[in-house]
C-alpha cells in the first residue's frame, strides 16, 4: 500500500515514513496543503495520513476538497487537538478514521489496515489466493500450510501483485511501491525480491511476463510449475 502522509513536524514525519515501511507500507511525506494538493493530482495513492493543522491551511479544509471532487480516497488524520467536536467534524467532514497525538505506531498501523481493507470491501484482515493465506498485520502467511514470514519489501510487492491478482505488473510499477520519491531505486530489486518470494511461495506462483513484468499465477499455472 503506497501511503501520502501530510504532517509539517519533521521528526513525526520522518518517524512515518519509516515506521510504516517497517509495517509493510511505503510513504510518500509533504509538509503543506499545497504539496498535498500538487501530490494527490499525480495520483496512485491507496490512503493519506493527514495532519489537521499545516503551515498553509487546515487539513479540514484539504479533506472537504477531496470529498467535493469525488474522492472516496482512505483519509486518516491526525491532530495534537483531540477534542471532541474536533474528532465529529473530522468525521463528518469525510475522514475515515481520528487519532490524537501523541500516538502508538502500531495503532496508527492497524487503523490504517482497518480503513484500506474496508475500502477494498473485505472484512477478514487475511487475503487468500492460491493456496496462500497473508497475514498483512504480521507480514506472515501460510502457503499450503507451510508458514512464511516476509521482509517490508518481499511483503510491498507480495501484497501488490495481491491487490490486482489478474493484472501483469510492469516493474517500474513495482519500483514505485517500493521506492519513495526521495529514495534512489536499485537496478535489481525487483527481480531479487520475486526470486526470494519465489523461494518462500513455490516457482510458479509468480510468473514472469517476458518484456512486460509479474503476476500471479493461476491455480493450474501453478500445478503444473
Amino acid at each position: 500500500m503506497r501511503l501520502l502522509i501530510v504532517e509539517d513536524d519533521e521528526v513525526l514525519r520522518d518517524g512515518l515514513v519509516v515506521g510504516l515501511h517497517l509495517a509493510g507500507f511505503t510513504s510518500e511525506a509533504v509538509t503543506t496543503v499545497a504539496e498535498a494538493e500538487a501530490a494527490l493530482e499525480m495520483g496512485g495513492f491507496s490512503g493519506v495520513v493527514l495532519d489537521l493543522m499545516l503551515p498553509d491551511g487546515s487539513g479540514l479544509d484539504l479533506l472537504a476538497r477531496l470529498r467535493a471532487g469525488g474522492s472516496t480516497l482512505p483519509v486518516l488524520m491526525l491532530t495534537a487537538r483531540d477534542r471532541p467536536h474536533e474528532r465529529v467534524a473530522g468525521l463528518d467532514g469525510g475522514a475515515d478514521d481520528y487519532l490524537g497525538k501523541p500516538f502508538d505506531l502500531g495503532e496508527l498501523a492497524a487503523r490504517l489496515r482497518a480503513i484500506l481493507r474496508r475500502a477494498e470491501g473485505r472484512a477478514d484482515g487475511r487475503i487468500a489466493w492460491n493456496g496462500l493465506v497473508l497475514d498483512p498485520a504480521k507480514m506472515e502467511g501460510e502457503i499450503d500450510g507451510d508458514a512464511q514470514t516476509f521482509s517490508p519489501k518481499e511483503f510491498i510487492l507480495l501484497r501488490a501483485l495481491l491487490e490486482r491478482p489478474g493484472a501483469v505488473l510492469a516493474k517500474a510499477t513495482l519500483e514505485e511501491r517500493l521506492y519513495g520519491w526521495q529514495e534512489g531505486v536499485e537496478s535489481n530489486t525487483v527481480e531479487v525480491h520475486i526470486h526470494r518470494l519465489r523461494s518462500k511461495l513455490g516457482a510458479g506462483f509468480i510468473e514472469t511476463v517476458r518484456g512486460v513484468g509479474y503476476r500471479l499465477a493461476p491455480e493450474a499455472a501453478k500445478e503444473t510449475a
